[in-house]
C-alpha cells in the first residue's frame, strides 16, 4: 500500500497528516520532533502499513500543513495533546500504539500518562519519560564527568535556554536558509563524538546556532535523507517559518505545571519500548542517568540499543522497524488480527 495524505479539521485545530495501511487495522500514531515532518516517519509508515496496521503521522502544530499560532503558549503540551486526542477520535476508535521521537516523545509520554484510556502502549525513539516536565527535570541527570558544571551548568540543555534568553536571534539565524539547515541537521550519528560535550552545551557561549550567515553549506548526508526530501522539509520550513517551530522550546513552566497534575503518580503499567541512540549525543541515554525515571516508572518496559544519532528513525529505518514490529507482536501483544 502507498502512503496517504489526510487532513483533521475541528473548531479549534487543523492537522494533516500522513498514513499508509488499512483503515480497519490497529492504529499507531508516530509523532514527530523539531524541525521535521510527518515525513520523518516515511519508512515506518510504509513498513506497518504494510503488514496491516493502520500508521498515522501527523505534522505537529507549527509544522507542515497543520495550523501555525502566532503565540509561544498555544505551543505548550496541553494544546498539542488536545491536537492528539482531536486526531485520534477523528481517525478510529478504542486504544493505540503511540510512537514519538523527540519533542513528540513527550507528547506521547503525556498521551500515556494523561490519556491511558486510550492507549494500548507507548515507544519512544531518544527522548525518556522526564522531558515531559521541562527542561529543569532534565539537569540532574548531566553527565558531570563529560560535563563539569562549572564550566558546563547546563551541561548539552544549554542550547534549550538559549531559546528563552534570544528567541528572536535563534529563530532569524534558521530562516536564513532552512535548505542549509535541514543539510546541516539530518546527519548520521559517529561513535566519534563518545564522551565529548556535544555542540548544544554551548550555543550560549556562542551567541547562537549559527550566527547572522546561518547554517553552513554541507553536503547531504544521503545516509539519513535524500535530496527530494530534504526539498520538502525546507520548503515547508520555508513556508511556516521557524516561530512556531522553536515555540515549543518556550513552554517548559507549563509544561511543568500541566506534569503536576498527575499528583505525582508517573506509573505507566503498558508496554513500553524505548530505543537508545548509542551516538545520540544530546538526548544520552547510555552513560548518563537520564532513563531512570523511566526505568522505575515503566515496570513492563522493552529496551532496544541502535548504533545511530539522534535521527534514528531516518537514519537506522530496518533496525527500528524490526524491533518495533518484534515488540507489536510480542510483548505489547498488539499485532494485525
Amino acid at each position: 500500500m502507498d502512503i496517504e495524505e489526510g487532513t483533521v479539521k475541528t473548531g479549534r485545530h487543523t492537522s494533516g497528516y500522513l498514513a499508509c495501511g488499512p483503515s480497519s487495522g490497529p492504529r499507531v500514531y508516530f509523532v514527530h520532533g523539531w524541525p521535521e515532518l510527518s515525513l520523518s516517519w516515511r519508512h515506518q509508515l510504509y513498513a506497518l502499513g504494510n503488514v496491516g496496521f493502520r500508521a498515522i503521522a501527523p505534522d505537529m502544530r507549527g509544522y507542515g500543513k497543520s495550523s501555525v499560532y502566532d503565540s509561544h503558549g498555544d505551543y505548550a503540551q496541553t494544546e498539542i495533546v488536545e491536537d492528539m486526542l482531536e486526531l485520534h477520535e477523528a481517525t478510529g476508535d478504542g486504544k493505540a500504539v503511540w510512537v514519538g521521537h523527540d519533542w513528540g516523545s513527550p507528547v506521547v509520554w503525556n498521551m500515556a500518562l494523561h490519556h491511558p484510556q486510550i492507549v494500548h502502549g507507548v515507544a519512544s525513539l531518544c527522548v525518556p519519560m522526564g522531558f515531559e516536565e521541562g527542561v529543569e527535570a532534565l539537569i540532574p541527570h548531566v553527565n558531570r564527568d563529560i560535563y563539569p558544571e562549572a564550566e558546563y551548568p547546563k551541561g548539552q540543555w544549554d542550547y534549550q535556554y538559549f531559546y528563552q534568553e534570544s528567541f528572536e536571534v535563534a529563530q532569524s539565524e534558521m530562516e536564513v536558509d532552512p535548505y542549509r539547515l535541514v543539510k546541516a541537521l539530518f546527519r548520521k550519528g559517529s561513535p566519534e563524538g563518545v564522551g565529548k560535550p556535544a555542540g548544544t552545551a554551548v550555543t550560549r557561549k556562542n551567541g547562537g546556532w549559527f550566527g547572522q550567515d546561518g547554517p553552513p553549506d554541507l553536503p547531504i548526508d544521503l545516509d539519513v535523507i535524500s535530496s527530494e526530501d530534504a526539498k520538502t522539509f525546507a520548503a515547508a520550513l520555508s513556508r511556516n517559518g521557524f516561530f512556531g517551530a522553536n515555540s515549543w522550546y518556550m513552554n517548559h513552566d507549563k509544561n511543568y505545571a500541566y506534569s503536576q497534575e498527575l499528583s505525582g503518580d508517573k506509573r505507566l503499567d503498558m508496554p513500553v519500548l524505548f530505543f537508545h541512540g548509542e551516538y545520540d549525543f544530546v538526548c544520552q541515554t547510555v552513560n548518563s542517568t537520564l532513563a531512570e525515571p523511566m526505568r522505575e516508572n515503566c515496570p513492563d518496559l522493552v529496551e532496544i540499543y541502535v548504533k545511530a544519532g539522534h535521527w534514528m528513525a531516518q537514519e537506522k529505518p530496518m533496525e527500528v522497524n524490526a524491533g518495533l514490529m518484534k515488540w507489536l507482536a510480542g510483548t505489547a501483544d498488539y499485532w494485525v488480527n
